[in-house]
């Protein structure tokens, strides 16, 4: 197994993207699968533990994916025992501003990467920051990999 060598930040659309794809081989799939092995070095903080929470309860995407809420809190206290767990950062001037907590936590740790699947921010990433999407996550960090 192989562990990416840098630390990233995975939002939302790329956990929800790993439970409802059809394809248990796609970049999002083995990005939520090497978060769960703890093979994946990421932070989580308190506001993304919260929108991977409040996201995968939205009763569209419940049944897509169907899971119960005890299954739910499982896969999410695995993610938070996986992960580096940080403060939320305050600020941030993303292009939505509902991801400025994004921003923010990428601006107190530039060594971090943010993987996502959402167009918006993958074209508008902040100066001297790592947005890229889960297929290039993939393809650089856990190429190596075992599926």
């Amino acid at each position: 197994m192989s562990v990416a060598s840098r630390v990233c930040i995975v939002d939302t659309n790329v956990i929800v993207s790993g439970l409802i794809g059809a394809d248990s081989n796609s970049p999002p799939a083995r990005i939520l699968d090497a978060m769960l092995d703890g093979d994946l070095l990421y932070i989580m903080s308190d506001n993304l533990l919260n929108e991977y929470s409040s996201v995968l309860r939205r009763p569209r995407l419940s049944r897509l994916h169907r899971r119960t809420d005890d299954e739910i809190d499982r896969l999410l206290t695995d993610l938070v025992a996986n992960g580096m767990w940080r403060q939320s950062a305050v600020g941030g001037d993303a292009p939505d501003p509902g991801d400025d907590y994004l921003w923010a936590l990428l601006a107190e740790h530039p060594r971090a990467q943010l993987v996502t699947g959402d167009r918006l921010l993958l074209e508008n990433p902040p100066s001297g920051a790592s947005v890229t999407s889960p297929r290039h996550f993939v393809d650089a960090f856990l190429s190596s990999r075992n599926t």
